[in-house]
């Protein structure tokens, strides 16, 4: 029987945007998988690309703070929603950790109090503390790594003497006055990493909506046959991924969730910045600017699969080529990328010949 969290609402494509604030309030019930879906991490390492799970336990805190702000204590009276922004970052380039924090129904921002961010470097068995960051108020701080200052974020930069080597890194941000956190993954790489790209909703799970549906009954959305298997086949040739999706970026957990539990490469994962997501020409400007960031970092992706017109658009403005390589799952390209059915018709393909030794 599926389990079913409090408030349940009608999950039409019309009601979504209108409920969107209260399913906030209920994610930590929907973002919670069954039993039957608790499963280890996979590791799915390859000579050239190794991506560790990053499994250690939880760094252990000292006693919680005073807060800083006397107010904080009613913000807080609310479920945390908190959530991280992974990053990718060319070796060399400044490092930057960047998270929110809010709490409740009305994703109430937690403004000037203090935020431990925690590292575990390499994906190694120790957590190391980085230093400490204060939560802003809306646009104290200048939009950096594409994130504007909603307020209620954090944005710290690694020590140059701190940085963070080539590899695959696990922060961890801990709000000091309650400890409630969230977390992030870095991933440093050389000039030379090649990339792919995919799009979530409805290009790897079953349908463009399956997760809101998914959420609200507290199950973990579907993913397409062999979709898992077919991406695995790039990683494991060296290629890092890259999840880009216009949900909210409060689903960025639950598509942790799916990525891991269903099988997928890890890779960087990148939602919009917005309580409420994108759809049609917001969702394509969004997938654009992200992709212009990209190239802005010298990585053109070698692949990208989407299933929606503006998925073609963002890969066409970005200039992927061969066009045999941008993948679209039941969709028609306008721009003449490649059209599939079923991921099993290019498996093989993908798994074909690693990129390096």
């Amino acid at each position: 029987m599926k389990r079913r969290c409090p408030g349940k609402v009608m999950g039409t494509m019309t009601l979504r945007r209108a409920f969107v604030v209260s399913l906030v309030g209920v994610v930590g019930c929907g973002a919670a998988l069954p039993a039957s879906e608790q499963q280890p991490l996979v590791d799915y390492s390859s000579p050239c690309l190794a991506l560790p799970t990053c499994s250690a336990p939880a760094p252990k805190l000292g006693p919680r703070a005073d807060w800083n702000h006397v107010s904080s204590g009613l913000v807080t009276l609310g479920s945390a929603n908190h959530r991280g922004r992974d990053q990718l970052v060319r070796e060399g380039d400044p490092q930057w950790i960047v998270g929110k924090f809010a709490y409740g129904l009305t994703d109430k921002d937690l403004k000037g109090e203090d935020v431990d961010v925690h590292v575990l470097r390499g994906c190694g068995p120790s957590w190391e503390l980085l230093g400490t960051a204060t939560t802003t108020k809306d646009g104290e701080h200048a939009t950096t790594v594409g994130v504007p200052d909603s307020g209620g974020r954090i944005y710290f930069e690694v020590p140059q003497a701190r940085q963070l080597e080539v590899g695959r890194h696990r922060v961890r941000l801990v709000v000091r006055g309650d400890h409630t956190s969230t977390e992030l993954y870095i991933q440093v790489v050389r000039a030379d990493a090649a990339v792919f790209l995919s799009d979530v909703d409805g290009t790897l799970t079953t349908s463009e909506f399956k997760e809101f549906e998914e959420l609200l009954e507290g199950e973990l959305t579907p993913a397409h046959h062999a979709a898992a298997a077919a991406l695995r086949g790039l990683a494991g040739r060296g290629y890092l991924p890259i999840y880009l999706t216009a949900r909210p970026e409060w689903l960025t957990q639950r598509t942790r969730e799916f990525i891991q539990h269903r099988g997928f490469p890890q890779g960087i994962i990148h939602t919009t910045t917005s309580l409420t997501g994108a759809l049609g020409g917001a969702a394509a400007s969004f997938k654009i600017a992200e992709l212009d960031a990209l190239g802005g970092q010298g990585f053109v992706p070698d692949w990208a699969f989407g299933n929606k017109a503006s998925d073609a658009d963002a890969y066409e403005h970005a200039g992927i080529q061969p066009l045999s390589h941008r993948v679209f799952y039941q969709l028609d390209d306008v721009h003449g990328g490649r059209r599939i059915d079923d991921y099993a018709d290019i498996e093989a393909e993908l798994g074909a010949a690693p990129l390096c030794p």
